[in-house]
């Protein structure tokens, strides 16, 4: 049994590396692999503030093109994985992908992923990893602990939803990806998941106990949108 994270570089670093999150999260992952020896996980992890960072710094001393602004945060998704593939040593046999069209298995309990090309983010990395192994849901971890109808900063009666189809989160969402785009799931990664019929959990990251439900098929506090 596979099952795909995705997780929010601003879970891992949000300026910089999170050590209590990792650790808690570590924790938490051996544990529940540790409890049965069918289980694994393929982990896909995002930029965080580290690609933020650097491309506002690109887009202040040069005119900004979209593809070198997502080559800046897919080299932060990868210093972050490299991180968690360096974490979880002894689980993790592989090398960190950076291209899940040429994956089809892997070695130990985790597989780490990070950044493949300019034009979406890790997210539809995520959902290309699911569709090769077979894995139904994609859980997405960020810093929001569920989806709401509009941004909630500049809409405040924005509302929290437990659950909504993919035609609804892609009107809200939009068709086009934009470096450093700041939505609970990237367009194109969504027109991917919904074209395979995927399941994505978008739920808040720093809640070690909440993600724990969420592997074991409990109660949990997010959204499904599918």
């Amino acid at each position: 049994m596979v099952k795909v994270l995705s997780v929010g570089g601003s879970i891992v670093a949000p300026d910089k590396p999170d050590t209590e999150f990792l650790a808690n999260f570590s924790k938490l992952v051996r544990e529940w692999l540790a409890a049965a020896d069918d289980r694994k996980l393929i982990l896909v992890v995002g930029g965080g503030g580290p690609a933020r960072s650097y491309q506002n710094a690109y887009k202040a001393v040069a005119s900004a093109d979209a593809d070198q602004a997502d080559w800046i945060g897919i080299m932060a998704t990868r210093l972050n994985a490299q991180l968690l593939k360096a974490i979880f040593s002894d689980l993790c046999k592989n090398d960190v992908v950076y291209n899940p069209s040429e994956v089809s298995s892997f070695d130990g309990k985790i597989l780490v992923a990070a950044g493949w090309k300019p034009g979406f983010s890790t997210d539809t990395d995520a959902v290309f990893l699911a569709e090769r192994f077979g894995a139904k849901t994609v859980v997405n971890l960020s810093n929001i602990e569920k989806v709401y109808t509009d941004d909630p900063k500049k809409n405040p009666d924005a509302k929290p939803v437990d659950a909504m189809s993919w035609a609804d989160f892609r009107k809200m969402v939009g068709d086009d990806w934009v470096p450093g785009k700041n939505c609970p799931f990237d367009p194109i990664a969504s027109r991917r998941a919904q074209e395979l019929g995927l399941q994505v959990i978008c739920a808040g990251g720093k809640n070690i106990a909440n993600i724990q439900n969420i592997l074991e098929d409990k109660p949990f506090v997010g959204t499904i949108i599918g």
